[in-house]
């Protein structure tokens, strides 16, 4: 991984390590003045987030290593590793929050004060603002699966916050009794829902998903462009971190001599790392008209002309 990417996405762990320490210490405070369920819930997803953000930290730093002679495909995997944990980490948080509001709104759990609550979730809207401006800043420059994922519970403060502002509001300026636990269940469906769709992302890079169809139409398009190709099959495609793994075959004159092949896949090559310049290519050339796959490798992916 190129140093200046790494260097981005520690980076951006120790900017929201920095960030959640700072929360944690205010919401324990908050959370023990209150006697807010809806700040037990934030103080719990806060603290969630500092370890998890630690994990990203290790992630991000496996991920940057060099490939070795047991890894020579890199290590950008680690990453995904990273937001399972995360992933697991958030869907307790959401369990253990649920249960407790639950328990609230059968006891009519009733909050002690507000003033200090929303003093510090004003705090923290303001802090994690800025930490989601730059991790965004790194996420377009790295496209990191860690500091995305990482990224999609800080996002989800943002509303979490406000939640508890609202809670404590509603409970001892309204007297809207019961209110707050009830957002402290709003917000444990909340954080599920977040560390679902968290999930999906990671599980397609660890299961080697297949890119989207545009992607993959704009590759062979790409591809498509140099005269001697003659045609494009068994094309296998995968990401690891913030690399991209393509293999295809392609067809060539098979009279041409192996150099000229060569030159070939070379140009082909060049073509389409310009185009995608974050790709590992492995080309294997064929002589026109051979296709040894069965199923679905042996489909033609290149454009077919019109006859008319």
């Amino acid at each position: 991984m190129d140093s200046n990417v790494a260097q981005l996405n520690r980076s951006a762990a120790y900017a929201s390590i920095g960030v959640a320490l700072l929360l944690v210490a205010l919401k324990l405070w908050a959370a023990w003045s209150t006697g807010s369920t809806a700040m037990l819930g934030s103080l719990a997803d806060t603290a969630l987030d500092l370890i998890a953000s630690l994990v990203t930290l290790v992630g991000v730093h496996v991920a940057a290593q060099p490939e070795d002679d047991q890894h020579r495909f890199g290590h950008g995997k680690a990453e995904a590793l990273a937001a399972i944990f995360q992933v697991t980490l958030i869907s307790i948080s959401a369990l253990a929050l649920a249960a407790r509001a639950i328990e609230q709104v059968f006891v009519g759990g009733r909050t002690e004060s507000a003033e200090g609550g929303i003093a510090v979730s004003l705090i923290a809207l303001v802090a994690t603002l800025g930490l989601l401006a730059w991790q965004r800043h790194v996420i377009r420059r790295t496209r990191s699966l860690a500091i995305e994922t990482d990224h999609v519970h800080y996002q989800s403060d943002l509303l979490l916050n406000l939640a508890v502002i609202a809670a404590l509001a509603l409970d001892q300026y309204v007297g809207l009794a019961g209110v707050d636990p009830l957002f402290g269940l709003l917000i444990a469906c909340w954080l599920g829902w977040g560390a679902w769709k968290a999930s999906q992302r990671a599980i397609d890079e660890l299961m080697d998903k297949e890119w989207p169809a545009e992607k993959k139409a704009r590759f062979v398009a790409v591809a498509a462009r140099h005269p001697e190709l003659k045609g494009m099959h068994d094309l296998r495609t995968r990401t690891s971190g913030n690399r991209d793994f393509v293999q295809f075959h392609v067809w060539v004159d098979p009279k041409m001599s192996i150099r000229a092949a060569h030159q070939v896949m070379d140009e082909i090559e060049a073509r389409l790392q310009a185009e995608f310049p974050d790709v590992e290519i492995l080309i294997h050339p064929d002589p026109e008209g051979l296709i040894d796959e069965a199923g679905r490798a042996a489909h033609e992916v290149l454009p077919q002309e019109d006859p008319a």
